[in-house]
């Protein structure tokens, strides 16, 4: 038995995938998003003892991810170090790792095949956008983990017809795929708060299917045909932080919920135009072919995506909730329409790929297939064949079922191209090692430079009070107090928005308020041109007030980074 597990193609194939993401993830080293830098601020305090705050102090919940910020503080506090940036992408390796190898084994679970089931882990395990959420320092990897561990558990731990109460071996299984399901659950929402979009059709998909396929003997107890096990675990998990919060911040919902939808101002429908393009190429195919086939394949990718969820739907019922989740999920923000951050887009997209490729096998396997043959999903996911009756035509007459499935390997092997062909050799800032073309942090690396100036050069203290349009880098190299303009970390912010659209430029969709500065008086400014253009650089008290002592020159959010210092009165 351990012999023939040793040499299944299934353990290599898994362990390939695995090692795939941890190398992909090692080889670019950190390019650190503005973002990752506020969770790695908090977590620095924490370790330190000042507390979970930003700004030593005040209590103000301005990072999405309290676990992954209690993880990171944990690592600091056990290594002795404060090497965040690369704790962040250590954590995040392992957890697409395990992605990876849990997407393999679900498409194996919807296909049958061992081989051709890798490209769903693979790719993703390639993919610039999961790539460049993990080099960045962000918790996207995690989020995206407990996501497909949950979707794992439900529907690879037990066979659908496994009683939820049963006795023996059988029955604790099911148990405890019930409480593993619950634990992801709450794992995500701790991690972020936007998981509930996952999480409820999940559940929901679990409640009506537990109530449905009971034993007749148990129908007659109503706890017995609930999945009682899972709720009971998600609370548990989740109400602790929601005791903590609410008496520790004063609500257990992050800031940056409420601030950044009144200190940023959106067009109506960006939100939609920015997910209709990244679901038309979530394989990054613009790089390669261009723009212009960006409409080709929105229609392509959207009928193999209803496809793929029928044929889901017909072949693993239990995986319709993840490949659903995509269309929820953008859905949901298209029409609430916030600023869509880079790593917004990355969460649905396991679930769309895993779907693309359902549509693909069942356009390939349905072609390649003899009529009068069909294709039998098991529980255990193995694909078998039904019997052909006496009057079958003989074998040479059609064709065999899977004489045609190797397409579904060259539409794979295209994808992964196109994938790889998203990354860059040479990228031309920060680490000279491939990287994702996308894994752009430029800004991040400038407002590195002006952090550490304002504390080796100006004198910056903990106590001198900087204001700062992104807080992350610039907060965390000064370790300065942080008046944050968009208002995550400081409260009192907010009785300043919305401001006026006519003090934001054309083309950009936020500004920093003037009588923000005019009353709160930081010793120094870190603002973009383009926040500052048409309202403070146009305000006299603070032309007269402020000096303007370093520019450096830009090409992205206006004509620079200025750095201003209020004069001595």
């Amino acid at each position: 038995m351990q012999r023939k597990l040793i040499s299944s193609p299934v353990l290599w194939l898994a362990l390939a995938v695995f090692l795939t993401a941890i190398v992909a993830r090692a080889l670019p080293g950190p390019r650190t998003i503005d973002d990752a830098f506020i969770t790695f601020r908090y977590s620095r305090n924490i370790a330190e003892g000042q507390g979970f705050v930003y700004n030593p102090g005040v209590h103000s919940l301005g990072t999405t991810t309290p676990l992954f910020t209690l993880l990171m503080a944990a690592i600091s506090a056990v290594t002795g170090g404060q090497n965040f940036q690369w704790y962040a992408i250590v954590v995040s390796a392992l957890a697409d790792g395990i992605t990876c190898v849990l997407l393999y084994l679900l498409a194996r679970r919807l296909t049958g095949s061992d081989w051709l089931s890798v490209f769903p882990g693979l790719l993703w395990a390639v993919s610039p956008l999961s790539v460049t959420f993990a080099v960045g320092g962000m918790e996207t990897s995690v989020n995206i983990l407990w996501m497909v561990s949950a979707t794992a558990s439900y529907v690879l731990l037990a066979p659908p017809s496994l009683p939820v109460r049963g006795e023996g071996v059988r029955g604790w299984g099911q148990r405890w795929r019930l409480i593993l399901i619950g634990l992801f659950v709450g794992l995500g929402f701790l991690t972020r708060i936007d998981s509930v979009l996952w999480s409820g059709p999940l559940l929901l998909w679990q409640l009506v299917d537990t109530w449905r396929n009971q034993p007749e003997e148990s129908r007659a107890s109503l706890l017995a045909r609930l999945p009682w096990q899972t709720w009971v675990t998600a609370a548990l998990v989740i109400l602790p932080w929601l005791v903590f919060s609410a008496a520790y911040f004063g609500s257990p919902f992050p800031r940056s919920l409420s601030a950044k939808t009144v200190a940023y101002i959106m067009p109506p429908g960006s939100a939609l135009v920015q997910f209709i393009q990244t679901f038309s190429t979530p394989y990054f195919e613009d790089m390669t072919y261009g723009t212009g086939a960006l409409m080709l394949f929105a229609l392509l990718y959207l009928i193999l995506s209803l496809v793929g969820i029928v044929s889901v739907a017909r072949r693993l019922p239990r995986l319709l909730p993840f490949v659903l989740y995509p269309w929820l999920y953008a859905t949901v923000f298209s029409v609430a329409n916030p600023l869509i951050f880079r790593w917004y887009v990355a969460p649905p997209m396991p679930g769309l790929m895993m779907g693309l490729f359902a549509g693909v096998w069942a356009v390939v396997s349905s072609i390649g297939t003899r009529r009068d043959v069909e294709l039998v999903n098991t529980p255990y996911g193995k694909l078998v064949q039904k019997k052909a009756p006496t009057d079958a035509p003989s074998p040479e007459a059609s064709p065999k079922p899977g004489r045609l499935l190797p397409l579904v390997a060259v539409v794979g092997l295209a994808w992964l191209f196109t994938s790889i062909n998203g990354w860059t050799l040479h990228p031309d800032h920060g680490p000279d090692r491939p990287a994702p073309e996308m894994a752009w942090h430029k800004i991040e690396l400038l407002y590195q430079d002006v952090g550490i100036q304002l504390k080796d050069q100006y004198g910056v203290t903990p106590q001198t009070v900087v204001a700062s349009g992104d807080i992350g880098a610039v907060g965390y190299f000064s370790r300065a107090t942080i008046l944050d303009t968009v208002g995550l970390v400081t409260p009192a912010v907010s009785s300043y928005y919305p401001v006026s659209p006519d003090i934001i430029p054309e083309g950009q969709n936020y500004a920093i308020p003037p009588q923000l500065i005019l009353d709160d008086k930081p010793a120094f400014l870190v603002a973009m041109e383009s926040m500052v253009r048409l309202g403070l650089e146009r305000d006299t008290t603070f032309k007269a007030d402020y000096e303007l002592v370093r520019n450096i020159p830009t090409d992205f959010y206006g004509k620079g980074m200025y750095v201003y210092e209020r004069r001595k009165q």
